[in-house]
């Protein structure tokens, strides 16, 4: 039992408890991601039914309307577009759950280590790093998805306002320059942000 006497010590036990506390840190900014992450996915999929239905209810009822084919246009490719967000965040998802799997195991591996095989305890340093580039990943992934949401958006943002020219007044469109889309006194920032 000579791992148990390593730990009467108060200090030696306060210093692996200490340390086991750390990637409960980690631990709890895995699960805030987890939940924003499947709150983004239940949002995109709420999305695609949406749209679905919408892409069905053209399909069965085909409109007069001069520009139902830009209609359909624009929601197949909003479609394809929901899917592909929706698979960049079940693998962010993957990778969060995964750095929380890897965080408790590093967290196991303190204690054990500390306590039984200190020559060992690189393990649990390995174990965080992998956890912590696990939400790296997850991370880059849904910057690349909130790319595709934004994109998704100003498409559907400039297809209302080819239908806003079409159909508005007159008098209403000569408040706006041909060719410039209305947005504010920030829409530069955007333009040179995206």
């Amino acid at each position: 039992m000579d791992w148990l006497s390593r730990l009467e010590t108060p200090q030696v036990a306060l210093a692996v408890l200490t340390a086991m506390i750390t990637p409960a840190v980690l631990i709890s900014a895995c699960g805030a991601l987890i939940f924003s992450t499947s709150t983004r996915l239940g949002r995109v999929i709420d999305r695609t039914r949406t749209l679905s239905e919408r892409f069905q209810e053209m399909a069965a009822h085909p409109e007069t309307d001069e520009m139902s084919e830009e209609r359909r246009e624009l929601i197949f490719t909003q479609l394809d577009r929901q899917t592909s967000r929706a698979r960049l965040i079940q693998r962010a998802m993957a990778a969060y759950y995964t750095a929380l799997g890897t965080f408790v195991a590093s967290t196991v591996a303190i204690a054990i280590f500390s306590a039984a095989a200190r020559n060992f305890t690189w393990i649990a340093v390995l174990l965080g790093v992998v956890g912590t580039l696990y939400m790296l990943y997850g991370s880059v992934l849904l910057i690349v998805e909130s790319r595709m949401a934004l994109g998704a958006i100003t498409s559907e943002m400039d297809f209302v306002w080819q239908v806003s020219a079409k159909y508005a007044a007159k008098d209403m469109m000569g408040q706006v320059p041909p060719g410039k889309n209305p947005g504010g006194p920030f829409t530069w920032l955007g333009r040179k942000i995206g």
